[in-house]
């Protein structure tokens, strides 16, 4: 990566020099397509003499002032940062620059619509990156307020994290002149500009307040904008969020702003939100999808408090924002929205990544080490976000509800505008409790790894428990044993359903806890530990309950509690505890009838991987075959026009791997196939087009002829992806050249174009670039932005492969390159996936 690091050393070193004031921002959007001018003026203290340096990342400093004082940009800016000597008590910098628009998603991100050409702009500067727009000390705990000044075409929108002023015109110009902003770190602060469209409301905060709200949205998306549901959802979230929180909303409006080729889901920015475009629907979308937006948006509303009212000092708490957003926008999503169901959504999706990047060799506790940047940014990870987010609902059950809610109320009156650390909330919530939780803390926050909980239980002839127990176990390399607050739920079944008709809430600790309760009961048909999911663990069913389980899954009534024997089924396959066969054999006899949205698509997702990574590689054509088909009979019997039968559709266009497979998606694709209730739409035709070529039965012609139908950026990615996923070798090479020896594609077309070299049916394609992407990935890492490295290091290893070899060849070049931890953990997780695709393999031949 370029030399643009900054250590927690270096940064507790300024912190202890420096308090910065304000920040007067200007930006001239129309000098170039390439760069802007960026002048700023920063008004801070310092102890008296000393030396520290400001953050500019620019393509030229044309002038540094410091005190009234002219410095030699030569001498002081190397284009990363500008030496500040001989400070004064109280300071003025101006500093006069010129800086880069990227296509990377990162800073300043330019794109030119394919539609009608016209230009868009939005910044996104988590986590070091306002630095590539103006001169900043760029760290969350040095806040200042913020007053931009933005000159662009007059035909334009601009945005920032002020209510937007009138614009001031000048010929084909005009200079937005914003009011400064409230005390913020400069990475939630924002600009975005160009011809957006808007859409506008306004709420009544619990303050009194009338808070203005906006949605905006690009012109040739505009007509796909469902504003008023947008507005509902997120004025439910502001009352849901005043009232639990018992802190009115701190800034003075809201936008919310979908921008194109975003990087993340959205970002925090204060007062003006970013979201990726894909939650603009322009075809059908999944329920799953729907309601993944919803927990998007209240997860940025919670963020106005949990993050920018009050901001971590340093990002070794970033998982104390982002777990903490996870959980109350899951909160706000069940109890504020019609998505009732969002805890079983939260089970499957994020407690699923969270148990996987929890048994990789990279884990590490939920409070990371964060000794640099390059850490920051490869810790935006399951551990951190959903895995924090499990911790944080347990810290909830073990605290209580009302407990936690007043605690955190407390912390933000206590420390509004300023920043934290975790025992500053830690200490609201011990307050308010009564718990000590050092212990807790530090079982759960400071150490790595998942626990593993299964019931132990002995009974009489005739069914009567004498004695129960919660065994806990531990992986050996992260051997903690913690306290758990977790429910019991016995289930029977009862006219053809399984349902619960007794439960317990107990504290579990050590490595076997009685549960005396239980004893004198009789035995249920089945028997759930974590039932409701309070706890974070991987959960076993005893042989009996897994029995049962397996034969009735479907007719489980409760949708949680069918989510967590899903996951207990592939936490096994995972960990070759069951073969991989008998998984999937359990998905396809028990998909059809599951009703949750999330829940079918983590599990037809789970179900492929194993398909295609973890059958014994004699029987995968065979697997594969037997899974499209059984999708493609599930969609035929699916109720019409039903997200089931969508899903099945969309999963069978992605698993086919026969010729009667691609003879059912040609039919579909050219209207001789129908199914009722089934619109084919644009993007709906492009996954089938996708199948069609990982088939071989299209390729360049079709996809082009697709593209000149659908000339959008969305249409420009889902060719760059089908023309990734083409089956040869010859095609394969193709997707990989284009991706290493160029980097002049933007961000979203490389992650797309990634996407299709993964998507595989038979791995051989793969085979001779084994060695090429271990000889580029060095030249990657040193010369793209992050974000690019991070898609194309991790997207181009071929890990469909899963072999030997390819083991072998990861760990040679991990032995003869030691540095760079960021690059080596990237490679050290692509590896453990292949290590475990290989041991699940085993499982299954042994069958």
């Amino acid at each position: 990566m370029p030399g643009d690091n900054l250590t927690r050393i270096e940064a507790q070193e300024r912190k202890a020099l420096v308090s910065v004031s304000s920040y007067e921002i200007s930006l001239d959007l129309t000098s170039s397509p390439e760069t802007f001018s960026s002048t700023t003026r920063v008004t801070f203290a310092a102890k008296a003499g000393a030396s520290t340096f400001i953050d500019a990342i620019t393509t030229t400093v044309h002038s540094v002032t410091l005190n009234g004082i002219v410095l030699d940009p030569t001498a002081v800016s190397d284009g990363v940062r500008i030496q500040l000597d001989d400070l004064k008590a109280e300071n003025v910098l101006d500093v006069v620059a010129d800086a880069a628009y990227t296509n990377t998603g990162e800073g300043l991100h330019r794109f030119v619509d394919p539609v009608d050409q016209e230009v868009y702009l939005y910044s996104q500067f988590e986590v070091p990156d306002s630095r590539r727009v103006f001169a900043v000390f760029e760290q969350p705990d040095l806040k200042a307020t913020f007053q931009f000044t933005v000159t662009a075409p007059a035909s334009w929108v601009v945005v920032s994290n002020s209510p937007t002023p009138e614009p001031v015109a000048e010929g084909d110009s005009a200079t937005w002149a914003f009011p400064p902003t409230g005390i913020l770190s400069s990475y939630v602060t924002a600009v975005v500009a160009g011809p957006y469209v808007s859409v506008h409301d306004e709420l009544t905060s619990s303050s009194g307040r009338v808070i203005p709200l906006g949605i905006f949205a690009r012109k040739s998306l505009s007509q796909y904008l469902d504003s008023d549901y947008i507005f509902e959802k997120t004025k439910q979230g502001f009352e849901f969020y005043e009232k639990h929180f018992n802190y009115p909303y701190p800034f003075e409006k809201y936008d919310q702003l979908f921008v194109p080729e975003f990087n993340a889901g959205a970002m925090e920015n204060a007062g003006a939100v970013t979201f990726t475009e894909t939650y603009i629907f322009r075809s059908k979308v999944t329920d799953a999808i729907k309601e993944r937006r919803v927990v998007t948006i209240l997860h940025e509303l919670a963020h106005m408090w949990f993050g920018d009212l009050v901001t971590m000092k340093w990002w070794n708490d970033l998982w104390l924002n982002e777990s903490f957003a996870e959980w109350a926008s899951t909160l706000a999503t069940a109890e504020a929205t019609e998505w009732t169901e969002a805890w079983t959504t939260f089970q499957a999706m994020e407690k699923s990544w969270a148990y996987k990047q929890d048994q990789l060799p990279s884990t590490h506790p939920v409070v990371a080490t964060i000794n640099d940047l390059e850490d920051v940014q490869v810790n935006f990870d399951g551990i951190t976000y959903a895995k924090g987010g499990s911790v944080i609902k347990q810290l909830v059950a073990w605290v209580g509800l009302q407990e936690f809610m007043l605690g955190v109320s407390n912390y933000f009156a206590k420390h509004e505008f300023g920043n934290t650390e975790l025992s500053d909330l830690m200490v609201e919530l011990e307050a308010t409790s009564g718990r000590d939780l050092s212990e807790w803390t530090k079982l759960w926050l400071e150490t790595a790894g998942v626990n593993t909980l299964r019931p132990q239980i002995t009974t009489t002839d005739d069914g009567t428990i004498t004695s129960f127990a919660v065994l806990q176990e531990a992986a050996a390399d992260y051997p903690t044993i913690r306290p758990h607050r977790l429910a019991i739920g016995f289930y029977n079944l009862n006219g053809g359903k399984l349902t619960r008709d007794h439960r317990i809430e107990i504290d579990v600790d050590g490595e076997r806890t009685d549960v005396a309760a239980l004893v004198g009961l009789g035995r249920p048909d089945l028997v759930l530990v974590n039932d409701e999911d309070l706890a974070y663990a991987k959960i076993r069913l005893d042989h009996a309950s897994l029995a049962v389980a397996m034969e009735h899954l479907a007719d489980i009534s409760d949708p949680l509690a069918r989510s967590i024997v899903w996951g207990a089924a592939w936490d096994a396959a995972r960990d070759a505890e069951t073969a991989a066969s008998d998984y999937v054999h359990l998905v396809l006899n028990n998909i059809g009838s599951e009703t949750e949205s999330t829940t079918i698509r983590t599990t037809l997702n789970q179900v492929v991987s194993v398909a295609r990574l973890y059958v014994t590689p004699s029987t995968r054509v065979a697997t594969l075959q037997t899974v499209g088909d059984a999708l493609w009979a599930l969609a035929l019997t699916a109720e019409s026009a039903s997200d089931s039968q969508f899903q099945f559709v969309k999963f069978f266009a992605n698993v086919a791997s026969t010729g009667e497979h691609a003879t059912t998606l040609a039919g579909l694709l050219d209207g001789s196939l129908t199914l009722d209730g089934l619109e084919i739409d644009t993007d709906l035709r492009w996954e089938i087009l996708e199948g069609l070529v990982l088939n071989g039965a299209a390729g360049d012609a079709a996809i082009d002829a697709a593209l000149a139908e659908d000339n959008t950026s969305n249409g420009a990615q889902a060719a760059a992806r089908a023309r990734a996923t083409i089956p040869t070798v010859e095609g394969k090479r193709a997707a990989f050249d284009s991706l290493v020896t160029s980097d002049s594609l933007p961000n979203a077309i490389v992650r797309m174009a990634t996407m299709g070299y993964q998507h595989v049916n038979d791995p051989a394609s793969l085979e001779s670039l084994v060695g090429p992407y271990f000889a580029a990935i060095n030249d990657i890492w040193e010369n793209r932005s992050y974000k690019i490295a991070e898609y194309i290091i991790m997207g181009l290893y071929p890990a469909p492969l899963a072999s030997a070899g390819l083991v072998d060849a990861t760990k040679a070049w991990l032995t003869a390159n030691p540095g760079i931890p960021a690059l080596r953990r990237m490679l050290i997780e692509n590896l453990a996936g292949v290590e475990r695709a290989i041991e699940a393999q085993k499982r299954d031949a042994a069958e």
